[in-house]
């Protein structure tokens, strides 16, 4: 199954629980790791345009750890993981919603330096099941990831990763 738009492409694998989001950037792969590790710039620009996020926790170092809560008026939204690999270009860290503890993914995130100041970002996500990984792309995923890279795209444009 292929989710296709102008902003980013999300696929499921039909043979393994995975999800991967490719999206290219007007930015570099510094930038790229910059705006994922530093956790005042990763709340201005990750998930919906309606929903603010605060950090709890954040260690962006290979063997550290990461909480962070996504409001939406009295809703709310946390998740935690751990950081496995942090190198300039690729993250490997656990994903896991806390109101389904049993749901760890586990992220592999890689920045291909295109050339001319391009990047290419690829995350694929590993479920426990394919039912969960139906359920990540039955729950809106999409569209927290398509406003979150268009948050990030006005930050680089304006200089500010």
């Amino acid at each position: 199954m292929t989710i296709v738009n102008a902003e980013a492409g999300i696929e499921a694998s039909t043979t393994l629980p995975t999800v991967t989001i490719t999206r290219d950037f007007q930015a570099t792969p510094a930038q790229l790791f910059r705006a994922h590790t530093d956790p005042e710039i990763y709340t201005r620009w990750v998930g919906p345009s309606d929903i603010d996020t605060e950090i709890e926790h954040w260690d962006a170092r290979t063997g550290g750890s990461w909480s962070y809560v996504s409001k939406r008026g009295d809703e709310r939204y946390a998740f935690h993981g751990s950081f496995h690999d942090v190198r300039e270009d690729r993250i490997v860290q656990t994903f896991t919603y806390d109101d389904m503890p049993d749901g760890v993914s586990l992220e592999t995130m890689t920045f291909e330096d295109l050339g001319d100041g391009r990047t290419r970002l690829r995350a694929v996500s590993l479920l426990d099941s394919f039912e969960s990984r139906d359920g990540m792309l039955a729950s809106g995923m999409e569209v927290g990831i398509v406003d979150g890279y268009a948050k990030l795209d006005r930050l680089l444009a304006d200089g500010e990763v």
